[in-house]
């Protein structure tokens, strides 16, 4: 269904750049529970866009880092399930898939950039932080909830 939603907007617009961009957000719970907000973004450039989101909730995380990591991961697997669908190849066609990571050079993320960055180019995927990573730190974190344990 999201497939089809995402050619049909495309097709309204063919002749327009595009870009599909994937992102994760998280927020920790009580008892190391985390809830995970992955957001697949279609941007018309200079147009807006669209998106849909999935949550999850793992459990259990304890430190930053396996948090970080976990986002990336569920981008990297997301992208990695976009790519094998058929249906979507003329959408990529239309521009490279990014995945944007919740990291920057501020904060104690710093200190993850290169082995989170290094772990999605190694996949194949363009890659993204803070402050460009919009997929991550405003979209797909406009749908974290505290959560109730």
């Amino acid at each position: 269904m999201v497939v089809q939603q995402l050619q049909d907007y495309v097709m309204t617009a063919p002749d327009r750049s595009y870009r599909l961009i994937i992102g994760t957000d998280s927020l920790a719970g009580r008892k190391q529970r985390v809830e995970f907000i992955t957001a697949l973004v279609i941007h018309r450039v200079g147009a807006g866009g669209r998106y849909f989101w999935q949550s999850a909730i793992h459990s259990p995380i304890v430190t930053l880092r396996e948090r970080m990591y976990q986002e990336a991961l569920l981008s990297i697997h997301l992208a990695q399930q976009v790519v094998g669908e058929k249906t979507l190849q003329t959408l990529l066609s239309l521009g490279e898939l990014e995945i944007h990571v919740d990291i920057g050079r501020q904060g104690p993320t710093r200190e993850m950039i290169q082995e989170i960055v290094g772990m999605v180019t190694a996949h194949g995927f363009a890659v993204r932080i803070k402050p460009d990573a919009f997929a991550a730190s405003k979209v797909a974190d406009r749908h974290t909830v505290a959560l109730v344990d």
